[in-house]
């Protein structure tokens, strides 16, 4: 493949990647929260990108809260211990709650709905829904990651006398382990980033640590939705 044909195949990537409403989204995230790190909640430039960048996520937000709804309705994959359905139906219920009553704060901070108060209230009580719907995904990824644990363990003892890299089904599980792990370490620092917003430890989770783990967090969700790799085929 000659250098043109690679960066043909990259930037085709990269116009992929781009061209999802998710990923532009966690995109503009990143910026939010380097801006209110930047900022630590002082007036100035960086609040104001802090703010506006906000508000303009909200728009790519609008009716997302459906998708959520789909998958509180949605059947689990047979197998699913109670426990983990119902921390996973919670999940969806809350972040949909979350996003649902965003679309009102959206309203309310562009001045189509003129309550400033309820606005205010509405924004509050998302925000614990998100702090939920966060714990709940910690909850839900620790409990499959035991699964995938014993699973593996389980494998490994199978295949003692070969080298358990070469099965592909031992590869897939450590490739799905790999990912709930980052998604665990992704929904522990949002659980850190509402606390923030909804200042319940503002001495030990100021504006600038909110930032830092925000923008953190806005890195490992651009990295989640980056195309997977293709596989090379042979001959």
């Amino acid at each position: 493949m000659s250098t043109l044909d690679a960066t043909r195949a990259e930037l085709g990537l990269l116009v992929l990647y781009l061209g999802k409403a998710e990923a532009r989204d966690k995109i503009c995230r990143a910026i939010q929260y380097g801006s209110k790190f930047l900022s630590n909640g002082e007036p100035g430039t960086a609040q104001n990108v802090d703010k506006t960048t906000s508000l303009a996520r909200k728009v790519f937000r609008l009716f997302k809260f459906v998708n959520d709804l789909h998958a509180l309705i949605s059947p689990t994959p047979q197998g699913t211990p109670l426990p983990l359905i119902l921390l996973g139906k919670s999940k969806n219920a809350l972040l949909s709650t979350f996003l649902f009553l965003d679309q009102f704060v959206w309203l309310g901070r562009t001045g189509i709905y003129q309550n400033k108060e309820r606005t205010e209230l509405i924004g509050r009580i998302s925000l614990y829904c998100w702090l939920g719907s966060s714990v709940c995904t910690t909850l839900v990824e620790l409990g499959e990651l035991g699964r995938l644990s014993s699973s593996m363990k389980k494998l490994e003892k199978d295949l003692k006398n070969k080298n358990k890299y070469d099965n592909e089904q031992y590869r897939a599980k450590l490739n799905k382990s790999n990912e709930r792990t980052l998604s665990l370490i992704k929904a522990g620092i949002d659980t850190v980033v509402a606390v923030g917003l909804l200042q319940l430890a503002p001495k030990t989770v100021t504006p600038r640590v909110t930032g830092a783990f925000g923008f953190v967090s806005s890195l490992i969700s651009c990295y989640q939705l980056l195309p997977a790799p293709a596989k090379s085929k042979t001959l």
